[in-house]
């Protein structure tokens, strides 16, 4: 199976695979191509940094909880206020990395980004994206890149053009006709090291790189945990992606 053209379908629609993506790729990484000692985990962040990857650390997981004794009483019933909200972060906002962490300390050695139109779809975003990016290289931890959307307005180069601007100072240019980018990072501080591959619609992906300390690294299998994540779509949606809408391109709905 090849690469499809997510732009066919709306922001929900990519979220669900996109979700499932990373599953299988957590099943993947956990089921025999990480090391002993490595694992592979999904998880969900509704802000622009990930606070973990900065500090290094995982939260605790003793089991441990606050107890509930003292002086202060702990009621069920809805607080007695006048007004009560309940927000529900956007598709753009639940971003599901998959992290990879040492099993001594839980620590986080590197992530594995799968972009979403909500990550460039304006100035501000890119942004965000390009800072939680440079973030994570600095504090050495390494990542991989996935983009496959084609370059907007915003990121004209694609994402990993915009990071590698950021970070080098120096213009990089997309290849013609393969506006699609894998691009894995090896954070060797002080230096980074770039390994990439760029592809089109209808191409397949290559394993890419995913290091896990300085010099050491695993292949990940991108386009077989893509086909599992395809497999497991809706008919419909296979439907379309697969046959190309019969050529004609609904409009995109709006990122929520």
């Amino acid at each position: 199976m090849s690469v499809h053209d997510w732009t066919l379908v709306d922001d929900g629609t990519w979220h669900a695979f996109h979700t499932g993506w990373i599953t299988h790729l957590s099943e993947a990484l956990n089921g025999g191509v990480l090391p002993a000692g490595y694992y592979a985990l999904s998880e969900q962040h509704a802000l622009n940094h990930i606070g973990d990857v900065l500090t290094l650390h995982a939260p605790d997981v003793s089991g441990s909880q606050a107890t509930e004794s003292g002086g202060v009483s702990v009621l069920e019933a809805p607080p007695k206020v006048s007004v009560r909200l309940s927000a529900q972060p956007s598709y753009k906002a639940l971003r599901r990395t998959l992290v990879i962490r040492r099993v001594t300390g839980h620590r986080v050695v590197a992530l594995v980004e799968i972009l979403s139109p909500g990550n460039k779809d304006g100035p501000k975003s890119v942004q965000q994206f390009i800072e939680k990016a440079t973030d994570t290289l600095r504090n050495g931890c390494h990542l991989l890149l996935v983009d496959l959307f084609s370059p907007g307005k915003s990121n004209p180069q694609g994402m990993h053009g915009a990071i590698w601007d950021w970070w080098m100072s120096e213009s990089t240019r997309l290849p013609k006709g393969t506006p699609l980018t894998l691009a894995s990072y090896e954070a060797k501080r002080p230096r980074v090291n770039l390994y990439l591959e760029h592809l089109a619609v209808g191409q397949e992906m290559p394993e890419m790189p995913l290091f896990l300390r300085p010099g050491y690294y695993v292949d990940v299998p991108l386009q077989s945990a893509y086909d599992q994540a395809f497999r497991g779509m809706p008919e419909i949606y296979r439907t379309l992606l697969t046959r190309g809408a019969n050529g004609k391109r609904p409009k995109r709905k709006p990122t929520q």
